[in-house]
């Protein structure tokens, strides 16, 4: 099996995200792998000691997400391609999904396209579906189980983790699937693997490389702005009985006009 797995660099989520001159910035946080891409990793991983075959991990971004790409490599994917542009400064998820159906396409003959939830920096979580629409392909999200993948008849069963409960959906490969962490614990990247990433040579493809149509972005921030400060008082309401301190919350309900 062929299989593709997605990920982005985003911030460490122990950074402060702020504003300055209209500019969002996380300070000296240092860059990591999307958190949920992790799982995708992992997922991909699995399913390649299954069924055999190769991972390749791709990412959007600068110079920057080679880390992102060196952290899947350790965890074992094996090999790693950046796509880097600078007409893709401001993409959105919609052109980032273009680009993305695009290098999937040039890699050839892909399975599988496995992608996180969602990235913590832009919550969009929209990515996985639009590549699957762009490369024409089933899209099976919110991924909480494989439970069958038959490479021969090129079929999948996934368990989907909704707000009802879950649902079983069948699909023909290729296929686009995003995973949640009930899918599986990503390991840790081994010594080895981590001394082999440290040392691959990550290809760059820019888009005119991926002869890719790419739309304008349909999502643009014309004004970035801190949101504004709020003032947070506790106060302890004591008294002599529970009934005592019940009609002092509700005075002070009342008065704060919360109700």
């Amino acid at each position: 099996m062929k299989i593709v797995v997605c990920v982005k660099q985003v911030p460490d989520t122990a950074a402060k995200v702020v504003v300055e001159d209209g500019q969002v910035t996380w300070g000296d946080a240092p860059l990591v792998i999307n958190p949920w891409d992790e799982y995708a990793v992992e997922t991909a991983l699995l399913q390649q000691e299954a069924h055999s075959g190769d991972v390749t991990v791709i990412s959007v971004g600068d110079e920057d997400a080679k880390e992102a790409l060196k952290h899947a490599l350790a965890m074992g994917c094996g090999n790693a391609i950046l796509i880097s542009d600078p007409g893709l400064e401001n993409a959105d998820s919609l052109v980032t999904s273009q680009v993305l159906a695009a290098a999937i396409q040039k890699i050839g003959d892909v399975d599988l396209a496995f992608f996180g939830r969602q990235a913590i920096d832009g919550d969009v979580g929209v990515t996985a579906a639009q590549t699957a629409r762009v490369l024409g392909w089933p899209s099976l999200t919110l991924v909480s189980a494989i439970s069958e993948l038959d490479p021969v008849s090129s079929s999948i069963r996934v368990e989907r983790s909704v707000e009802e409960g879950r649902q079983v959906v069948e699909g023909k490969l290729p296929a686009v699937v995003s995973v949640i962490k009930d899918i599986a614990e990503p390991r840790y990247p081994s010594f080895m693997g981590i001394r082999k990433a440290s040392r691959a040579e990550i290809p760059v493809w820019s888009v005119a490389e991926l002869g890719a149509e790419v739309s304008d972005p349909v999502v643009s921030w014309p004004e970035i702005s801190n949101p504004p400060k709020q003032e947070v008082i506790t106060e302890i309401i004591s008294g002599g009985s529970p009934a005592e301190i019940a009609e002092t919350l509700a005075e002070k309900i009342l008065e704060t006009k919360v109700l």
